[in-house]
């Protein structure tokens, strides 16, 4: 009898056995299932902020493109202004040369006399009221016209 006992407490042993068994592998799969789920929504989260970055950066790329526009137009229009200023400078240092030279020359005058004055004076008269020496009067800068033409 012993050994039936011990064969019928076998028997409802090997069917838990058997229960803890497919109980156990219905929870790893439980748990892999889980497992797997998280992964996946891992890689959603990771791909979802690869997405808005890849978004920002265009946003980052299209506001430095805009910046690099409005930094070109305005080095345009600097360089415009600075040849202007360029040639003003040019015509009103020769202006100036012409002027000194003017004045040098009604300076040593004086001592030559009277009349030796009032013929420089009156070479240099006309070359001061000369009409191509007043162009500056009314004159245009002609750079700051062909910027403004870029504009557009």
């Amino acid at each position: 009898m012993a050994s039936s006992s011990g064969n019928s407490s076998q028997i409802p042993n090997s069917g838990s056995e058997e229960d803890l068994r497919d109980q156990r592998k219905r929870k790893r799969m439980q748990s892999n299932r889980e497992s797997a789920r998280r992964s996946r929504m891992r890689k959603q989260k990771h791909l979802d902020d690869l997405t808005d970055q890849i978004n920002q950066m265009k946003k980052d790329n299209a506001q430095i493109l805009t910046t690099i526009n409005v930094t070109t137009q305005q080095l345009v229009h600097v360089e415009a202004d600075n040849s202007v200023l360029r040639a003003q400078m040019s015509e009103l240092t020769q202006r100036l040369d012409y002027l000194n030279e003017i004045n040098n020359l009604m300076g040593n005058t004086n001592n030559s006399g009277v009349t030796g004055m009032m013929y420089e004076y009156e070479n240099h008269h006309d070359f001061i009221n000369s009409p191509w020496n007043m162009m500056y009067i009314n004159q245009q800068p002609i750079m700051a016209a062909a910027a403004e033409m870029l504009q557009y």
